[in-house]
C-alpha cells in the first residue's frame, strides 16, 4: 500500500470508504496490497472483526481480492471510476500497442452513408409507448440466427453483450452464488462477476472450448450458471468444435438448476462454424453482439433465449434504461441490409484470420505454441509475465499480461493481431520468441 495513503475510521462503514477514496483518487493504485486484518484493526484501534467487515463489503463489491498467502489486494481493474491518473498508462513512445484486443478500425463499414439516410428518413419521433424491440430488426435477427442453428423464437435486445450478460446473471443469482466461466476468460466478464457480488469457479479452456470435465467439476461444485464463448473466444481464441458441444449437451442436458449463457460476440467475424449449446438446458440465452464486426460504438447486442429467461431480461430493462434507441436499431438493420457491408465484415474476417495464422506459423517457427484457432488475438503460454512483458516493451511492443484473464491458468500473454501487418510477423515473433524464453545473462568468472 502507498506510504502516502492512510487509512482511517472506526467502523467497517468509515475503513471501506475510506479505501474506497483511496481506490477513486488512485493512491491505492490496481494491485495495491493492503494491511493484514489484525495490524490494520490494531492500527485503528478497533475490533478485527470491524476490519474483516469492511473488506468483506469491498470483496462483495468486487473492488478487492483475497490472494492466499499474497493477502487482500485491489483488484485489477475494480468497478469504481479512477480519476484519469490511474488509469492504464500508455505504451512506451513508438512502441507498437498490441494488448487492447480491438478491432481494426481500418477494417470496420463505414457509418456515415447509412446515418445521413437515417437522417433523411427519420420521420416522427419515437413516443415511450411505441418504443422497443423493432419488429423488422427482430425478424433479421432471427433469419441471421436459425441460419446458424440457433432456436430464435423468444427475442429481445440489449445494450451490448456484456450488457445482456449482466442482466442474464442478475435475473437469475443472487450475490454469493457461483458462476462458471472460462479460465482464463474475458476480463471484463470476470470484473462482472466480481462486481455483482458472485463466485467465479474457472474452467479450463483448450482450443475446442471448456474442457467437459471442467464444466463437470464446477456443477458439483455449486455453480448455477455456466457462461461460454462460442467462437473467438478472449483471450486464447477457441471456438465450440462440434466434438465439444455434443459432449457438453449430453452433460447439460435437461439441467433444471443451471443458466447457461452463449457468447457469440465475433459473430460474422468469425471464420469457423458455431456449434450452438441452445436449449441443452431449461434456462438458456445466446447473446449476439454486433460490436466487433460492425464498431465498437454500436452498443447493441441480439439475446434469444427460453420463455422466462428473456421475458426476465425485458422486464427488467422496462424498469430501468427502457429500450435500446430505435434510432441505433435502425442503423444496425441498415448494416446488415447492405451486401457492400457484408463484404467488408467478410474482408475483415480473412484479413484477421491470415494475421492471425501468420503469427502461429511464425512461433511454432521459434518452436512455440500458441493458441489462436478463431478471434483477433493470440495466447502465448510464458514462464512469467512480468518479464515477459517487461521484455516485449524493451523490444517495442506492448502486449497484456495474462493475469488479467487468469483465475487458475498457467503465465501467459495475450497478443492482439488486428493491426499487424505482413512485415511485423517475424519480428514480433522473433521478439515474442526473447520474451518467451529469455537467455540468462552469463554468470561471473574468476
Amino acid at each position: 500500500m502507498s506510504a502516502r495513503y492512510q487509512l482511517s475510521g472506526t467502523t467497517a462503514v468509515e475503513i471501506s470508504a475510506g479505501i474506497e477514496s483511496g481506490i477513486r483518487t488512485g493512491t491505492l493504485s490496481p494491485g495495491a496490497a493492503l494491511p493484514p486484518v489484525r495490524a490494520l484493526a490494531a492500527d485503528l484501534g478497533v475490533s478485527p472483526a470491524t476490519v474483516a467487515r469492511a473488506y468483506q463489503e469491498l470483496r462483495q463489491r468486487g473492488l478487492l481480492v483475497t490472494a492466499g498467502r499474497h493477502g487482500t489486494r485491489v483488484r485489477p481493474r475494480p468497478p469504481v471510476a479512477a480519476r484519469r491518473s490511474a488509469l492504464r498508462p500508455p505504451p512506451l513512445p513508438g512502441a507498437r500497442d498490441l494488448s487492447r484486443g480491438e478491432p481494426d478500425r481500418r477494417l470496420l463499414p463505414p457509418l456515415g452513408p447509412h446515418l445521413a439516410a437515417l437522417a433523411a428518413d427519420a420521420g416522427p419521433s419515437v413516443s415511450y409507448s411505441d418504443a422497443g424491440v423493432l419488429p423488422e430488426l427482430a425478424e433479421a435477427a432471427r433469419a441471421r440466427l436459425e441460419a446458424d442453428g440457433v432456436p430464435a423464437g423468444e427475442l429481445t435486445i440489449t445494450g451490448g453483450a456484456l450488457d445482456g450478460i449482466e442482466r442474464l446473471l442478475g435475473a437469475h443469482l443472487r450475490p454469493g452464488d457461483a458462476v462458471a466461466v472460462e479460465d482464463p476468460g474475458w476480463a471484463n466478464l470476470l470484473d462482472l462477476v466480481a462486481a455483482l457480488g458472485l463466485r467465479p469457479i474457472g474452467v479450463p479452456v483448450d482450443d475446442e472450448g471448456p474442457l467437459v470435465a471442467g464444466v463437470a467439476a464446477a456443477l458439483t461444485a455449486g455453480a448455477r450458471a455456466l457462461v461460454v464463448t462460442s467462437r473467438a473466444q478472449n483471450p486464447i481464441g477457441s471456438a465450440v468444435s462440434a466434438e465439444r458441444a455434443e459432449a457438453l449437451r449430453a452433460l447439460l442436458a435437461g439441467r433444471r438448476d443451471l443458466l447457461l449463457i452463449e457468447d457469440d460476440h465475433a459473430a460474422e467475424l468469425a471464420r469457423v462454424p458455431l456449434h450452438p449449446l441452445a436449449g441443452a438446458t431449461a434456462s438458456w440465452a445466446f447473446v449476439r453482439s454486433v460490436s466487433k464486426p460492425f464498431g465498437p460504438d454500436l452498443r447493441l447486442a441480439v439475446l434469444v433465449g427460453d420463455e422466462t429467461t428473456v421475458a426476465r431480461v425485458a422486464g427488467r430493462t422496462r424498469v430501468g434504461a427502457g429500450w435500446v434507441s430505435t434510432v441505433l436499431q435502425r442503423l444496425v438493420l441498415a448494416l446488415w441490409r447492405d451486401p457492400a457491408v457484408d463484404e467488408l465484415v467478410r474482408r475483415a474476417a480473412q484479413s484477421y484470420e491470415q494475421r492471425r495464422e501468420g503469427l502461429l506459423t511464425a512461433l511454432a517457427e521459434h518452436g512455440l505454441r500458441a493458441h489462436g484457432r478463431s478471434g483477433i488475438n493470440i495466447w502465448l503460454p510464458v514462464p512469467d509475465e512480468t518479464s515477459a512483458v517487461t521484455a516485449m516493451r524493451d523490444a517495442g511492443w506492448a502486449v497484456a499480461p495474462g493475469a488479467l484473464y487468469r483465475i487458475a491458468a498457467a503465465p501467459a500473454v495475450r497478443v492482439t493481431v488486428s493491426s499487424l501487418h505482413t512485415d511485423d510477423l517475424a519480428p514480433l515473433a522473433a521478439a515474442l520468441a526473447h520474451a518467451a524464453d529469455p537467455t540468462p545473462p552469463p554468470g561471473f568468472t574468476t
